[in-house]
């Protein structure tokens, strides 16, 4: 069905652009995937534009579903469409939807983009629309606030492409139309130059696939505002313009590509910080590694980097305020930062990977340096069977072993294996039920074993290691221990509640004790960041004293829900 026309950029042109430009997304996601050779070769650019505009999207569609719910308001001074989200209201949804479900540098430069267009569209809360003027100063916002998001800006990009699209839009006169069409044109026209800007552009024979999905996001807000779908813009072949491309490959000193054997951990997190900190941030995590950018504001940010130490990284987060939704992901050896030749194919998949459900912070930062790809699980928020899957993409191997890490998890685990396998990977499902089940499968994970022996070791190691929590209690409730009030301190033994009390301490130590009754030679400790400072110490020296032979090693786990998580193998 033919879309039908906005004349004015008002709420409803919100909501009608993100749902075309998530359609338009979905169509070219494979192409653009497979053209992603910059800043690294890891073929998910497509999927990172379409994951991060489905969030805009979903946000929108929320806040509609909001004013629905509500119905129309009969208030003094109130629009005649107020039951329906103010322009204000719409663009900062879409705004914050991209901001928080922003994936990979390509994603989070676009949730940059959005958010600068929101700042021009939510200026006067009150206007409920707009015109081809504040389109064009919406477009020339969002270009100048993603380029000032990167720590080292590079033509040839994204970047290059938005700041064409914010010039050919200045220069358009008369109604969005007019305007989004210019925009468009003069994206399509500096999307076509990229590979004369980049030399790994040149090398592999394509167009900045950033680029070519900003493009395509702009095609999406033509036909918002003309119920048309714009001509294809005119990309010439990179190979037949070869002179051009060995003549930016000689000029190229170099700073244009990572080095091969850059950096091994992307990370990306939503961070709670004020201005100063997260100036502070980007100066430390621009020391740290490349790719750095940061984008948001008003308290929330999306911090995305790439770095060798993920833990560091993490850290970094942590003095700045509160980082949470963690994502790590490890580049595989085949995940090369550009250094191959022109007309290069898409990375072939590793071997094998982990990926693993962690609960927090610390322990993402320990999985992320042991090879694994991590999947953050906040408390109250377990991750669905659909990142779990993305997860598995990310590692992109031929055999993955997943380790959800939660009894609970285990049906949202085996949907999302059961899904993997549909796309041809083959995967293990290692039912472990602790984060420090999962430290134990990783210990005796070897890729160079045959796939069955490694899940085999991994499942046994597992199995062998016995896992309790030290929590508050939230209200009164019936345990196998007896009754608990609110603000008791209680100790699960293999999910059931062994022990009540009103110490964290004492209480951990006694849980300690009743593990290693039936015996052990090893006590894991992952302290939350809730936990007493003495607790480890005195658990440390309980089972010094009590118990020969038997090693304690302790990590720092974060915001992991659990003030204490222990492991007995």
């Amino acid at each position: 069905m033919p879309q039908v026309p906005q004349t004015f950029f008002d709420a409803l042109a919100v909501r009608t652009w993100c749902g075309l430009a998530l359609a338009a997304l979905g169509r070219a996601r494979e192409e653009i995937d497979s053209i992603n050779v910059y800043p690294v070769a890891d073929g998910d650019t497509g999927t990172n534009l379409y994951l991060t505009m489905e969030s805009a999207a979903a946000a929108v569609e929320a806040v509609f579903a909001g004013h629905a719910t509500a119905g129309p308001s009969t208030g003094v001074g109130q629009p005649a469409s107020a039951g329906q989200p103010t322009l204000a209201e719409a663009a900062r949804a879409m705004a914050h939807g991209a901001l928080i479900g922003a994936r990979g540098n390509s994603g989070t430069i676009l949730a940059q983009l959005l958010r600068g267009m929101a700042q021009v569209l939510a200026d006067d809360g009150e206007t409920p629309r707009t015109d081809g003027r504040g389109l064009r100063l919406a477009l020339r916002r969002a270009a100048d606030s993603a380029r000032d998001a990167v720590a080292h800006p590079v033509e040839g990009t994204v970047l290059t492409v938005a700041s064409a699209a914010a010039d050919a839009a200045g220069d358009a006169e008369d109604d969005c139309g007019t305007v989004a069409r210019a925009a468009y044109e003069g994206a399509g026209r500096a999307l076509a130059a990229t590979p004369a800007q980049l030399a790994a552009l040149a090398r592999a024979g394509v167009v900045d696939a950033g680029g070519r999905g900003l493009v395509a996001v702009l095609a999406a807000l033509v036909e918002t505002f003309t119920g048309e779908t714009p001509r294809a813009v005119a990309v010439p072949a990179v190979h037949a313009r070869v002179a051009v491309a060995e003549a930016a490959a000689e000029v190229c000193d170099g700073d244009d590509r990572p080095e091969a054997g850059g950096p091994a951990f992307e990370v990306i997190y939503l961070l709670e910080a004020e201005d100063t900190a997260v100036a502070r941030l980007r100066g430390r995590l621009d020391e740290l590694g490349d790719s750095l950018v940061v984008v948001g504001g008003d308290g929330l940010w999306n911090v995305h980097v790439h770095v060798d130490d993920a833990g560091a990284a993490v850290e970094a987060g942590v003095e700045a305020g509160r980082p949470y939704r963690i994502r790590i992901t490890h580049f595989g050896a085949e995940d090369a930062h550009m250094t191959g030749e022109a007309g290069r194919q898409p990375r072939e998949r590793a071997g094998r990977a982990v990926v693993a459900v962690v609960p927090g912070e610390g322990l993402a930062g320990l999985y992320a340096e042991a090879g694994a790809t991590t999947v953050l699980a906040r408390p109250g928020e377990p991750p669905a069977s659909g990142e779990l899957v993305e997860a598995v993409r990310r590692a992109h191997a031929r055999e993955v072993v997943l380790l959800p890490n939660d009894a609970d998890l285990r049906h949202t685990a085996a949907a999302a294996a059961e899904q993997a396998r549909a796309e041809g990977v083959r995967v293990a499902l290692i039912p472990t039920r602790s984060a420090v089940q999962g430290i134990a499968a990783l210990a005796v994970h070897e890729p160079e074993r045959r796939f069955d022996e490694d899940v085999v070791s991994m499942t046994s190691a597992a199995g062998a290691t016995r896992y309790a929590e030290v929590v508050i209690a939230e209200r009164q409730s019936w345990t196998m221990a007896g009754i608990c009030q609110a603000g008791d301190v209680l100790g699960l033994v293999d999910g059931d509640v062994a022990v009540i009390g009103t110490d964290v301490t004492v209480t951990a130590a006694a849980v300690v004790d009743r593990m290693l009754a039936a015996g052990g030679e090893m006590v894991t400790l992952v302290l939350g960041d809730g936990a007493p400072a003495d607790v480890v110490e005195h658990v440390e020296s309980r089972v010094r004293e009590g118990y020969l032979a038997v090693d304690t090693v302790v990590y720092r786990g974060g915001r992991q829900g659990a003030l204490l998580l222990i492991g007995v193998e």
